[in-house]
């Protein structure tokens, strides 16, 4: 069983930074997408940045130039660097890795960490 352990939540004020990591407990974590998605109140979970196993990041427009997503395959850890944090940025935070196709029939597998509650406020 694939397990990811997210950490780094908390509070913050606005303009403050945040950094969320999420321990992977399998290798494959080395070959397959990783990401941060969230969970506003209220609201859909929606993507805030992936990394592919080469590297290769993508944002959402909302988070472009203030957060930074990588990966240290070592320890099958992916991180997401949080700067200027917004009151609107406040959302459970969860992680996913979203494994390479299975050589048989294509299938990819979706993996969730348990969320990580990120609170921005005064």
């Amino acid at each position: 069983q694939v397990q990811l352990v997210e950490s780094g939540g908390g509070l913050v004020q606005p303009g403050g930074s945040l950094r969320l990591s999420c321990a992977a407990s399998t290798t494959i974590f080395r070959a397959s997408t990783a990401g941060w998605y969230r969970q506003p109140p209220g609201k859909q979970r929606e993507l805030v940045a992936t990394i592919t196993s080469a590297g290769f990041t993508n944002y959402a427009d909302s988070v472009k130039g203030r957060c930074t997503i990588s990966r240290e395959n070592a320890k099958n850890t992916v991180y997401l660097q949080m700067n200027g944090l917004k009151p609107e940025d406040t959302a459970v935070y969860y992680c996913n890795i979203r494994t390479p196709p299975n050589l048989r029939d294509g299938t990819r597998n979706d993996y969730w960490g348990q969320g990580t509650q990120v609170t921005v406020s005064s």
